[in-house]
């Protein structure tokens, strides 16, 4: 029993109930077939086939639901919802006015594209592929709960931005199928639509910029539109660590910015004043050199 209640507990919400309709189906299905197994004249042998029957198309019912739970959650949204999916040729005809900007999952997840959206920055349809949609709601049900939470997050990021009456956003049905990796989907989507990939993912920027794709990357914008800081300038900061170099303090700026001041460190917890003297821009954000005034 405590192996059962483990297992469950490492289940989401979805799961259980797709799986106890399959279960529920697997039994129901036992039920009819087993019918004639009770003619059998046999002493014993009718009943036991039955425990048999029963046991495995319920386990074949309660797996076989689980392993499609996407196809069939998706089947009874479409059930309750009452509308029917475009066929796949009807949504490659589709015509998009402007630019298409193709919205990848690490960018949904991350959630400023709701604001850079609403701030206006962003012109033309963003487009949700339906398989960015389904590896969304994937990650929702996952039995990690920072995968799960995550993947919510990005579901309710969609929801706000489809309320926001402002915002253009498009769900694409088009699956491409024949390919396997959802990266190379988005590539072969944008080049078919000839539009733009909205990304915060490294690796997808750099295969979409040798394939020759246009790449509007989140991170390079958060980046490009921080404080610059010349030498010479002095400003304030708190020195909340000590470097990795001899005496060395750190501090970080609203933005994230880091700070690395020379003889800084004997004064970690406190705030003084500080002369740049280089500013260091890396892939993995920009750092700004200063020593005491």
């Amino acid at each position: 029993m405590k192996r059962w209640e483990e297992e469950l507990k490492d289940r989401s919400l979805t799961e259980i109930i797709i799986g106890s309709i399959g279960l529920i189906i697997g039994l129901l299905i036992a039920f009819l077939l087993s019918q004639p197994l009770y003619a059998i004249p046999i002493p014993y042998i009718g009943s036991a086939l039955t425990v048999i029957l029963y046991g495995m198309l319920g386990y074949l019912g309660l797996n076989i639901a689980l392993k499609n739970r996407e196809d069939v959650t998706s089947k009874i949204k479409e059930v309750l919802s009452g509308n029917r999916v475009q066929p796949k040729e009807k949504q490659k005809g589709a015509k998009i006015q402007g630019v298409a900007k193709i919205l990848d999952t690490s960018v949904i997840i991350d959630g400023r594209i709701k604001e850079i959206t609403k701030s206006g920055f962003l012109e033309g349809p963003l487009i949700l592929p339906v398989f960015v949609l389904e590896e969304l709601q994937h990650i929702a049900d996952s039995s990690d709960t920072l995968k799960r939470n995550r993947g919510r997050r990005g579901l309710d990021i969609i929801k706000d931005m489809q309320d926001d009456a402002d915002t253009e956003i498009i769900v694409y049905e088009a699956k491409y199928d024949s390919i396997k990796e959802v990266d190379s989907k988005l590539l072969a989507l944008t080049k078919d639509l000839k539009g733009k990939i909205v990304t915060n993912d490294y690796n997808l920027n750099k295969v979409a910029t040798v394939q020759n794709i246009q790449v509007l990357n989140i991170n390079e914008l958060a980046n490009s539109v921080k404080p610059v800081y010349l030498p010479g300038e002095e400003m304030k900061v708190d020195i909340v660590k000590q470097g990795k170099e001899h005496n060395q303090g750190l501090g970080y700026l609203d933005d994230g910015t880091m700070i690395v001041v020379e003889q800084g460190k004997s004064y970690v917890g406190k705030t003084i004043n500080v002369i740049v003297t280089s500013v260091l821009q890396t892939s993995a954000g920009k750092m700004i050199f200063a020593r005491l005034t």
